[in-house]
Formats: C-alpha cells, sequence, structure tokens
C-alpha cells in the first residue's frame, strides 16, 4: 500500500515584478485505492500542485513537504520521482519530433524499472495498451504527439499509464478538448488502473463530466492556491449545480 502525503505545501513562481505565491498552505493525503478530485476556477492552482509533484523547475517550492511511502519527494530529480512511482499526465502534452512512440515508450519503461522489457513481449503489452486507449497499433510507429489530435494525445497518455504500472497516477486535466467517445475510452483506461487496491488516483478537472465516468472519493475544491472545501463524491454535483461563486467571494 502506498501513500502520497502533502503538508503545508508553498509555491512560488517568478514573475515580471518579482516572485508570486501560487499555493498557500495545501495539506492532502491520497491513500492506495482512493480516486481524488481537485476541481476549482482557472488560477487557483490546481495545474500548480500537479507540476510541484512532478517537480517542474518553473516551479519554487518555499515551504512544506511531498512524501511518498515516507520517502522525501522533494529531494529527488524528476527521474527519481518517476522511478519512486509518480506519474504525471499533463494537460498540454508536448511533441517530440524524431521520437517514436514505440522507442519513447520502451525507454521510459526501462527508465522506470530500472531494466529494459523483454522485446518479445514488450511488443504484445504496447500492442494491447494501444488497443484498450482505442488506438490502432500502428500508432506506435508515429513520432510523439506530433500532429496528434487532442484526443490522441491523451489516449496516448493513458497507455502510458498502462505501461509504465505507476503507483499514484497524478492526471492533470486529462479530460481537455476530448469529445464524448475520447472522454469514455480515456475514464476507463483511468478506472482500469484505479481498480487496483495498490494505486492511487489524483485527478484535476474543472468540469464534473469527466466525473459522470470516474466515481472520486473524495472531492477537494481550490481556490486561491488553498483548499477551500472538502467532500465525497456528492461536492462534485454541488459544484455542478451552484459552481464556485462563493468560494471566491469568501476568499477575496
Amino acid at each position: 500500500m502506498s501513500k502520497l502525503e502533502i503538508k503545508d505545501l508553498r509555491v512560488s513562481v517568478e514573475t515580471e515584478d518579482g516572485p508570486k505565491e501560487i499555493l498557500k498552505g495545501v495539506t492532502l493525503t491520497i491513500d492506495s485505492g482512493q480516486v481524488h478530485a481537485i476541481m476549482g476556477p482557472n488560477g487557483s492552482g490546481k495545474s500548480t500542485l500537479a507540476y510541484s509533484i512532478a517537480g517542474h523547475p518553473k516551479y519554487d517550492i518555499t515551504g512544506g513537504s511531498v512524501t511518498l511511502d515516507g520517502q522525501d519527494v522533494l529531494s529527488m530529480t524528476v527521474d527519481e520521482r518517476a522511478r519512486a512511482g509518480l506519474f504525471l499526465a499533463m494537460q498540454y502534452p508536448v511533441e517530440v519530433p524524431g521520437v517514436s512512440v514505440a522507442n519513447f515508450l520502451r525507454t521510459a519503461k526501462t527508465a522506470v524499472d530500472g531494466e529494459a522489457p523483454k522485446l518479445r513481449t514488450w511488443v504484445k503489452d504496447v500492442n494491447a495498451a494501444m488497443v484498450q486507449a482505442g488506438l490502432d497499433p500502428t500508432f506506435s510507429q508515429r513520432n510523439v504527439n506530433e500532429g496528434f489530435s487532442g484526443g490522441e494525445k491523451k489516449r496516448h497518455e493513458i497507455a502510458q499509464l498502462e505501461l509504465l504500472d505507476p503507483k499514484v497516477a497524478v492526471l492533470d486535466e486529462t479530460d481537455s478538448g476530448l469529445d464524448i467517445d475520447a472522454l469514455k475510452v480515456v475514464s476507463d483506461g483511468v478506472n482500469r488502473f484505479a481498480e487496483d487496491d495498490d494505486k492511487a488516483v489524483l485527478l484535476i478537472t474543472h468540469y464534473t463530466r469527466i466525473l459522470r465516468y470516474i466515481k472520486p472519493d473524495f472531492v477537494h475544491v481550490f481556490v486561491a492556491g488553498r483548499i477551500a472545501d472538502e467532500g465525497g463524491a456528492e461536492l462534485a454535483d454541488q459544484l455542478e449545480a451552484e459552481g464556485y461563486d462563493k468560494y471566491v467571494r469568501a476568499a477575496v
């Protein structure tokens, strides 16, 4: 069983006017077998939390801690975080011209596991992951994210999730730009991952539509760099009906 613990996390970014604090003391514990959804308006700090956990150099940790199974995540390099069991699905996956999906996936799997997967079984695993993500197996010969539609990029990340098999999946607006068919495929992939009691999911989203397919155990409302409210899945329904206005007004 794994545990991701975030305690009083404070994060700043450099702006033209100097450092600006984005996260202002976030505390959150995610245990194996749980799906946590973070919702909130634009600019509330949701993506900052995701990228700070993953180790993006843009974000300056000014206070607090992040641990995974008792290990200090913030002292780890990005690759060490991946090997420890963290996975980030980005809101805007980047293109990597000249690198095929097949080579990217095998290199990533080798880096995470510390040894190269056996080629014969690996090809079968990749093809199966592609099919489950609603992608043709020939997709693996294309360059990473180059010319991909929004849906293809997000389905590719679900294939990565399947193959890399992390402990904790941090999914930053993985529903962004998806039509209803792609949304269902992506949601099915997340649900397959979350069915394993040894896995945990931190799902960041603006909208409740993905939560119709992925049932969260906990919902956290992010406003102005803090958690403004917490509850079960019913809180998402409340947000759908009432919006974030009362939380935004209270934070002013």
